[in-house]
């Protein structure tokens, strides 16, 4: 039996393409454009020329640097989340102690306090270790936000192994430290996947701790060299929208690396 073509979810899919792909549009288009002719025509005009000028003028600015350090900053977030959460949550799942539990719990009563709640005491800590406008002062508290919904996350999928593979392994002799490697870590690529993401989407994002834990050009990140582009005359929007192009490359190129393995893991591959 021929189906019928279902004109109302095509113009549905349509009208949602042109919601989405509009604003992406303006973005892409303001970026390839002088600031005359994007004053002049508006943001939704077709450009009269194309120019590459707005990338080439945001590295001119420094943003280069500011784009150096915040790779910095997100590599080394994501290499203490990648090397504390995972035995953490092994620890977590495998351990039927009472203290571990107690621990777990308290360990995440880091997701119910704001950032904003204990910037002030951070900034004297960060003060006094001597770790003012450096980026090592970011890095710590940064990664320290992290933990709390990264063990969550991870804690979970390690969950979804089946208590029949640790019994296998432990019938051949396997030690804890063999079942970590060789089991665990293996199927909980799903996981690890999603807490790389997340922490790397937290370092990336990050405004608020290098606003108060830095000031010197040579230790500013992206989202606060963003705030060149603004002067005392207004605000030179194709070059921003060019920086914020370029701050995203990073972060997608992490989504697409890891995206396999996270539709696998929310898919249910690997514990199943």
């Amino acid at each position: 039996m021929r189906r019928r073509p279902n004109y109302l979810a095509g113009a549905g899919s349509l009208f949602w393409l042109f919601l989405v792909g509009l604003p992406l549009y303006v973005m892409l288009a303001a970026t390839l454009r002088t600031r005359q002719d994007y004053a002049e025509n508006g943001p939704v005009s077709i450009p009269d020329s194309f120019t590459l000028d707005n990338y080439t003028g945001a590295f001119d600015s420094g943003f280069g640097q500011y784009f150096v350090n915040t790779l910095v900053v997100t590599a080394c977030v994501i290499g203490i989340v990648v090397l504390l959460v995972p035995p953490l949550a092994y620890a977590i799942v495998r351990s039927r102690g009472r203290t571990t539990s107690a621990i777990f719990r308290l360990f995440l009563l880091g997701l119910a306090i704001p950032a904003q709640a204990v910037i002030v005491p951070m900034f004297y800590l960060i003060s006094e270790a001597g770790l003012y406008d450096n980026l090592l002062g970011v890095i710590l508290p940064t990664a320290a936000f992290c933990l709390p919904m990264s063990a969550l996350i991870l804690s979970g999928a390690m969950r979804d192994i089946s208590p029949e593979l640790y019994e296998a392994m432990a019938m051949d002799g396997a030690s804890p430290r063999r079942m970590f490697f060789q089991l665990v870590l293996p199927l909980s690529r799903g996981g690890l996947s999603t807490i790389v993401v997340f922490s790397a989407l937290q370092a990336w994002n990050g405004f608020l701790f290098p606003l108060v834990l830095t000031q010197s050009d040579s230790t500013k990140v992206v989202t606060l060299g963003l705030y060149n582009f603004q002067t005392e005359h207004g605000i030179d929007i194709p070059g921003l929208l060019g920086a914020v192009v370029l701050s995203m490359v990073p972060i997608l190129l992490v989504y697409l690396f890891a995206r396999r393995a996270l539709v696998q893991g929310l898919m249910g591959v690997g514990g199943k």
